[in-house]
């Protein structure tokens, strides 16, 4: 990692990503980077349903 790059990691944004990693069980995580510097993290979970037991609709 350059200086610069270092300027802007920091130990608050090292835990806010793992804490998306942690947090998710199926989608993504993305970082949003402006101008050399994350300015965003988003988190994009999918949700599993168990086709078997609702393809009548009767979990809606």
């Amino acid at each position: 990692m350059s200086s610069n790059a270092t300027e802007y990691w920091n130990k608050e944004l090292e835990l806010l990503i793992r804490d998306a990693l942690e947090t998710i069980r199926f989608g993504t995580v993305s970082l949003v980077v402006q101008d050399g510097r994350v300015i965003q993290i988003e988190k994009n979970e999918k949700i599993r349903i168990n086709r078997s037991s609702h393809i009548d609709g009767s979990g809606i």
